[in-house]
């Protein structure tokens, strides 16, 4: 603080100076402008200066004491704070010096404790060791003596309880499994016969069995000749614009249509009967009436497609599938009518959909539209299935709606609750009685392949397909065969079955095993 005290001690002198000079030079123009005393003036001007001068040292003695004494107290203020933090430094070193002390202590007991501890534990490691040995060679003694016992080595003394415990748990399996699918198999019963019966009851239909040729009624017996015309000209005619081939026999007054195509059955029908109605039959006639019944049998199509969409509640439809549904009302398949057959497959799987609490406008659609491949003509390559999902990817259907397609016959594994509804529909539909008929050389071969199937399974003896093929009863050979084999049999045989052959409805495997004990008395 010095230098400061000599600073103000210069400013007032150079202010006193410089007011000494102002003082003088105004006492010059006072005295030259109003001619008074040099004298006085320089005396005022004087005593003036030393008074301004004596104030100036008497202020800058002042602030250098002032500023003296604010250092001296800062000086001593700062000293007792810095005093005050090294005693607080000095007691927390100190702190620290007794707790890593008191730390060090700590761990030299604990490595004390934890020598002492590892000379324990070698100690019971050596006699755990010797103990070690002395059972081994007890076991092995034990062992041997069994063995003399026994008359078993160890080998075959564990094989024998393997045996056995393959026995015990080849019985506790059967045991299980048979009390699972009892109670599973009862459970599920009863919720899926209440649900199909259900379904069933609000899904009445009637079937008629279709066939593949169709009668026109004629007038009269001389209208025959009019249809075949001079030379056969009016039946090659119709023939060749329907496709269709007309039998004319000795049955009075009917013509038979005969072709496996239903849809130009019904062309060949309706111009025929337009035919015989004008009355006028030549082959010119013969094009413009096919032509008309082309076009009628279109709009029919059309109309059906409209109706079936109708009937279901199904809305949002692209127009080309409204037509292959309507296309669907002149197909069969066994007999059954498999557009009234995919309209009743899609009220069932709405209506357990329904009792399941399934999506049930999806479950109708993909009832609706489970068999669209069987509207499109035989010069379309594969499956109705394979058709069916390009038919409905390519119009923008769901993929829910496309998989259930998919799997509604088994080609691949149901992965959704809407698939699984409609191939439960679907067998519903297909298995109602009078809906389907079936070839009797097909019923045979399927008898007969049951049979093949059930009978290469080892241990049966023989096997019988009984009840239309409902059931398949099998003997089986009880010496190769034991009571709780023939339950996991059962369940292999009902697995091949399922896997490898196609039926309507459930075939019950039914096995019977007979031990019979004969002797002779002589």
């Amino acid at each position: 603080m010095d230098w400061l005290h000599y600073v103000l001690i210069a400013l007032v002198i150079v202010i006193g100076l410089v007011a000494y000079f102002y003082g003088v030079k105004s006492y010059k123009k006072k005295v030259e402008s109003a001619d008074k005393s040099i004298e006085q003036k320089t005396a005022e001007a004087e005593a003036n200066a030393r008074r301004i001068v004596d104030e100036a040292k008497k202020d800058a003695e002042n602030k250098r004491k002032e500023a003296l004494l604010e250092a001296k107290d800062e000086i001593h203020r700062n000293r007792t704070e810095y005093e005050k933090e090294v005693r607080e430094r000095r007691s927390e070193l100190q702190k620290q010096e007794r707790r890593i002390q008191q730390k060090e202590e700590s761990l030299d007991k604990k490595s004390d404790n934890l020598d002492k501890k590892n000379e324990t534990l070698s100690q019971k490691i050596s006699e755990a060791e010797a103990l070690k040995e002395e059972i081994t060679l007890l076991k092995r003694s034990e062992l041997e003596m069994l063995e003399k016992i026994s008359g078993f080595t160890a080998e075959e003394a564990k094989d024998y309880l393997i045996k056995n415990l393959e026995s015990e748990v080849t019985h506790e399996a059967a045991m299980k499994i048979k009390e699972i699918e009892t109670r599973a198999k009862e459970e599920a019963e009863d919720k899926a016969r209440e649900y199909i019966t259900l379904a069933i009851q609000r899904c009445a239909a009637d079937q008629v069995a279709e066939a593949t040729v169709s009668v026109v009624p004629l007038p009269n017996d001389e209208m025959k000749g009019r249809v075949i015309g001079r030379e056969g000209r009016n039946i090659r005619a119709i023939e060749t614009l329907t496709g269709v081939d007309l039998i004319i026999d000795d049955t009075p007054e009917a013509i038979t249509l005969s072709s496996f195509d239903p849809v130009r059955r019904e062309i060949a029908r309706i111009s025929l009967e337009k035919l015989i109605a004008d009355g006028r039959i030549h082959p010119a006639r013969i094009e413009e009436m096919v032509e008309k019944a082309k076009r009628e049998v279109d709009a029919t199509i059309k109309a059906e497609g409209d109706r079936a969409t109708f009937e279901t509640g199904i809305h949002g439809l692209h127009p080309e599938i409204i037509k292959l549904l309507g296309r669907m009302r002149y197909r069969t398949s066994y007999g059954q009518n498999v557009l009234n057959h995919s309209i009743e497959v899609a009220h069932i799987a709405g209506l357990l959909a329904a009792e399941l609490g399934a999506d049930i406008q999806l479950a109708k659609r993909a009832g609706l539209l489970h068999d669209i491949g069987k509207s499109i003509d035989h010069e379309v390559e594969g499956s109705h299935v394979s058709i069916g999902v390009d038919i409905a990817r390519r119009y923008k259907e769901s993929e829910a709606v496309v998989h259930a397609i998919a799997a509604h016959h088994g080609d691949v594994e149901p992965q959704t609750i809407i698939a699984c509804l409609v191939q439960a529909a679907d067998s519903i539909s297909a298995a109602r009685p009078g809906a389907r008929r079936e070839n009797i050389e097909n019923y045979i071969k399927r008898l007969e392949k049951l049979e093949e199937l059930t009978s290469a399974f080892p241990g049966v003896a023989s096997s019988y397909a009984i009840q239309a093929g409902r059931e398949i009863r099998i003997m089986v050979k009880p010496e190769e065969v034991s009571e709780d084999q023939m339950v996991l049999l059962a369940r292999d045989i009902a697995k091949k079955i399922e896997s490898e052959m196609e039926y309507p409805g459930q075939i019950k495997v039914n096995l019977l095993r007979e031990t019979r004990a004969v002797e002779y008395a002589k």
